[in-house]
This record gives structure tokens, C-alpha cells and sequence, in this order.
């Protein structure tokens, strides 16, 4: 059987196949013995997407023939037998649970939070899929994640370039998020010399999120010996709907991270962006629990507005951490022109919802849209206002 790799593996059939011993294949062990090129994997929790395109984007303007593929869009079909210089996938953990026999030169794990918990049955058995990527790598492989997930991922033996999220340190390889002076550093090995990957101010994206997302990728490239120009650095921009932004009514800024789908992302997005946010959270939940939520919608937002499935149990979790200015909507419509009257000039409206939308839309790119739709009406509106006094 060569499953979908949507499929669960509590499917009935699955099941009935495994008692009778009959071979279940996943799309990656399908494809693998008809890729060439430099295979790279890019999983995590959050920032796969933004990460996977901004190494195919690179690569491509430096030259080099590149193959984007994977839960990014592009089947894996579409890129076997035929020869590249790099096969860069966005791998999903549905994807990863069915990896045994697959192989990858390099793999990027951006990090690790609950998600698709009701697809796994728990964080463990998600984590598990995760590592899969690990087991993935080939014997001169090398891995890049956040130092805090080495232990869950049981990197092992592997040779690994962790992300550290303080200043830069001459005896221990790796990623340095140096908040405090806003750079990124890269140290190769042990006893070398820090050099600068790039400034947070050099780079066209939002949220210390994506910084670190770009560290990981500069670091990758890095080790094949590539150097990304500082100008071609600051060119790349995101895929839409990742803290993606739209406009300004009356000082006020509006974000788009309709794919902020979990609580992680969402948190994320919040700590990431300055100054004072109204946030429009909701949607069809994954069965994680609200509490970390709750608490940084309680330290970084004045305001919350709530939608979709899931508003009454966030609602409730908002309520458990002592938060009490939240209203309930029905619409997107109704989503945007109560976050806009909640807002004041400086503030930033973000809708960064930490759920699917499948219980109002086909997909998050459809969210988004809509969402960018009432905003720019907002925006036209108050530009018409201002033009008729």
C-alpha cells in the first residue's frame, strides 16, 4: 500500500493491512529511490514554509538548479529522475511518520510545539515523527534545530549546529540570536572566530521568529560553503500570510499570520511584534490546551477578539488567566471592524488565530485573504473620509 501521507495510521485499513503484513509505503520512501541532488529536509512545528522557500530562493539567484517540493505545494512526483544541485522538501510530521527508508544530506527542524496532537494522539508520538528527520540523515548528514529541542529530538551522535538565543560564544559551534546588540552570529566549530550572519535590521521580515529562521538558513548554506550577499538576504520576502503585513488606518497597523494554525505560532507572533496588539484569535482547534495562550494574550494584548469553533473554550481560557477584555464575534467581517474600534493610533490589530480555519474556510490562505479583503475596505474607507473633510 502507498499511503497518502494524510492519512492516519489509526486508519482502520492501515490497521487491517499491518495484521496481515501486507507493506505500507509513505510518499517519501515511494519517491526517494528516483531523486539526484543534494537532498534537504525542513520540518518544525512552525516556520517551515517561510524557511524551505527562503533556501530555494537563494540557491535559485545564486545560480543553482533547485527542486521546492514537498508540503509546500509541489509533489514529490514532480521532481523524480531528473538531476538538480539541490531538492529542498518541506516536510510535514504526517510525512515523517512514514519515513524509514528515506535519505537527506542536511535537515532544518525550526522548532518543536504541540501541534496536530488529534492526528499523533500525543506531543510524544508527534515529537517521534519530528525525529524521524533525524534518522533520515545520511552518515556525513548534519542537522540545524533550536539548542532546547536536542533532547526531545535525541540528536544522538549526529553532528548538529544548534540556535542559541543569547550572545555569541568562541567555544561551542553554533546559531547565536544576540538580542541585545540585534544580530545574528555564526560560529562553525569549536575555537573559530564569531562572524556576523546579518543585523535584524538588514532583513525584510518581521518577528525575531524569522530572524532566526533566516539564521538557520544562512547557517545551512553556510556548510555547503555558500555566502548569501547582504543585498540578496534583504531581497527575499515571505510567503503570504506569515506576520505578513497589509496596511495602516489611522496609524493603526494590521498583520496577516492566518497561518499562525497553533498556539505556538500565535505566542510567536505576539512576542515578536511590538508596541500595543488587538488580537483576533479562533477557528477549529487541533486539541491542544489554551493556557500559554491565555497567558501571552494577557501580557502582550489589550484586546482579543474571538471567532470561529473554538472562541468559547479560548474565551474560558482567558478567563482561568484573569483576562477579561475578549469579545465574542460571528464573522470576519465583524472579526476586523471590532479589533479597528479597539485599536488606537500606534497599535497593531494582528489576527494570528492558533487554529485551523476549516470551520469557516477551505484553508488558511483563504482566511487570510478575507481578512486583507475588510482591511483594505477599512483603509479605503478612512482614506475617503479623510479626503471629503
Amino acid at each position: 500500500i502507498v499511503v497518502s501521507s494524510g492519512i492516519s495510521p489509526q486508519n482502520k485499513m492501515l490497521k487491517e493491512a499491518r495484521k496481515r503484513k501486507v507493506p505500507i509505503v509513505g510518499e517519501l520512501d515511494f519517491v526517494y529511490p528516483y531523486l539526484s541532488g543534494n537532498i534537504i529536509g525542513v520540518t518544525g512545528s512552525n516556520g517551515k514554509t517561510t524557511t524551505t522557500s527562503m533556501i530555494g530562493y537563494y540557491l535559485n539567484k545564486l545560480g543553482y538548479s533547485v527542486a521546492i517540493c514537498g508540503n509546500i505545494g509541489n509533489p514529490l512526483a514532480k521532481v523524480v529522475n531528473k538531476t538538480y544541485d539541490f531538492i529542498v522538501m518541506e516536510l510535514s510530521s504526517f510525512q515523517l511518520h512514514w519515513a524509514y527508508k528515506f535519505k537527506c544530506n542536511a535537515a532544518v527542524i525550526t522548532n518543536l510545539a504541540p501541534d496536530h496532537i488529534d492526528w499523533h494522539c500525543s506531543y510524544e508520538n508527534y515529537v517521534a515523527a519530528k525525529a524521524n528527520l533525524i534518522k533520515c540523515l545520511d552518515d556525513s548528514g548534519f542537522v540545524i534545530c533550536q539548542k532546547t529541542d536536542m533532547e526531545s529530538l535525541r540528536i544522538g551522535k549526529k553532528n548538529c549546529l544548534p540556535l542559541f538565543w543569547k550572545v555569541p560564544c568562541n567555544n561551542e559551534k553554533g546559531i547565536y540570536m544576540d538580542i541585545k546588540n540585534k544580530t545574528a552570529w555564526l560560529n562553525s566549530s569549536i575555537g573559530s572566530s564569531v562572524k556576523s550572519l546579518f543585523k535584524f535590521d538588514e532583513i525584510n521580515l518581521l518577528g525575531t521568529h524569522n530572524m532566526a529562521n533566516t539564521a538557520m538558513v544562512l547557517a545551512l548554506l553556510s556548510q555547503y560553503g555558500i555566502t548569501v550577499p547582504k543585498d540578496l538576504i534583504a531581497s527575499y520576502v515571505p510567503p503570504k500570510h506569515r506576520c505578513s503585513y497589509v496596511g495602516k488606518a489611522k496609524s493603526i497597523v494590521f498583520i496577516d499570520d492566518s497561518k499562525g494554525t497553533n498556539v505556538a505560532a500565535s505566542v510567536a507572533a505576539m512576542t515578536a511584534l511590538d508596541g500595543v496588539k488587538i488580537i483576533i484569535l479562533g477557528g477549529q482547534g487541533k486539541g491542544e490546551s489554551y493556557d500559554s495562550l491565555a497567558a501571552a494574550v494577557k501580557k502582550f494584548t489589550k484586546h482579543a477578539v474571538l471567532i470561529g469553533s473554538e472562541k468559547e473554550k479560548i474565551k474560558q481560557a482567558l478567563k482561568k488567566a484573569g483576562y477579561k477584555s475578549y469579545s465574542l464575534v460571528s464573522t470576519m467581517q465583524e472579526a476586523v471592524e471590532t479589533a479597528y474600534s479597539k485599536a488606537s493610533a500606534g497599535d497593531t490589530v494582528l489576527l494570528s488565530p492558533a487554529c485551523t480555519s476549516w470551520d469557516m474556510y477551505s484553508n488558511y490562505g483563504e482566511r487570510g485573504d478575507h481578512f486583507c479583503a475588510f482591511v483594505k475596505e477599512i483603509i479605503e474607507r478612512e482614506l475617503n473620509y479623510d479626503q471629503q473633510r
